[in-house]
């Protein structure tokens, strides 16, 4: 079910639901998933997104990741055991900027795990004095943390080298893509057969063209190659690779002032629906409250 306030966030509120448990497993779920939890491939749920931070959980084979930790170290804490996980087995970064590595340098400091990271992002953040214990590897190649295979891929966006992921178990996988200024055609192609999926869609374009805030060098970043997703290019990229598998759909750092989250969604519903794929749910993340878990 989609967030439809402007802000994609009071709507969130009554959809959370807090469960805490003690001394359960690593992968815990939500009471509509706790019945399904052995036989569950990939899960997911976004911790946050926007512009204030970002953060999302994997879980698979009985290991959960943390992709990105843009929010405070505090507030990491705090969504992960509201989403009743109490071990995080790895941290995947897509890149450098601050609203996806804000909490990363506090937070490793309770949580003794490696994180992963292109050898160049790593680079920046050990500079910056981030210490951990570093995984690197090349944008494009993939890796396994334990049973889980994790493929990278790179995307465009102003950072020193920015990637996405594909998460995969034996047989279901999960994309993930965020601050991306335009699609590819390795993007579309390291896309295809994605069970689930995580999307950035930024900003309405007609709303960022009579947005009085910002002035028209930001605009002329934001909807540049190496600025973010528009809504009208995420439901490209859905045209492109949807099919019949496609499951879950979750809307990613959407704009506060310039876009809106019933009008992402229902943007990608009409794409999906041009392919005759009308059962795929589409609904998007917030920025002050998790969501989720979504079973693939």
């Amino acid at each position: 079910m989609p967030c439809f306030s402007k802000n994609a966030s009071s709507a969130c509120l009554a959809n959370v639901r807090r469960i805490r448990r003690n001394a359960i497993p690593s992968a815990l779920f939500l009471d509509h998933f706790v019945s399904a939890h052995h036989h569950a491939a990939v899960q997911f749920a976004i911790l946050g997104s926007g512009s204030g931070g970002n953060a999302t959980l994997a879980s698979a084979n009985g290991l959960t990741i943390l992709i990105d930790a843009g929010l405070s170290a505090r507030q990491l804490t705090t969504r992960i055991q509201m989403m009743a996980v109490d071990r995080i087995d790895a941290i995947l970064l897509t890149h450098e900027h601050g609203d996806h590595v804000r909490g990363l340098k506090t937070f490793l400091k309770s949580w003794d795990i490696p994180v992963y990271a292109t050898s160049a992002t790593a680079h920046i953040l050990r500079e910056n004095g981030t210490q951990a214990k570093w995984k690197t590897f090349e944008a494009g190649q993939g890796f396994a943390i334990g049973d889980m295979r994790v493929e990278s891929f790179s995307i465009l966006h102003d950072a020193v080298d920015p990637v996405g992921y594909v998460i995969r178990s034996q047989t279901k996988n999960l994309g993930i893509i965020s601050d991306a200024g335009h699609v590819t055609q390795s993007v579309i192609e390291q896309l295809k057969g994605m069970h689930g999926l995580f999307l950035e869609a930024n900003y309405d374009e007609d709303l960022l063209a009579s947005d009085t805030k910002r002035p028209w060098s930001i605009k002329q970043r934001i909807s540049s190659r190496h600025g973010h997703l528009s809504n009208k290019q995420a439901a490209e990229l859905l045209q492109s690779i949807g099919h019949q598998h496609l499951r879950h759909v979750v809307l990613g750092h959407l704009s506060g002032d310039c876009n809106d989250s019933q009008l992402a969604t229902t943007t990608m519903k009409n794409a999906l629906a041009g392919k005759g794929l009308v059962d795929v749910e589409v609904c998007c993340a917030c920025q002050d409250e998790p969501r989720g878990w979504w079973q693939l």
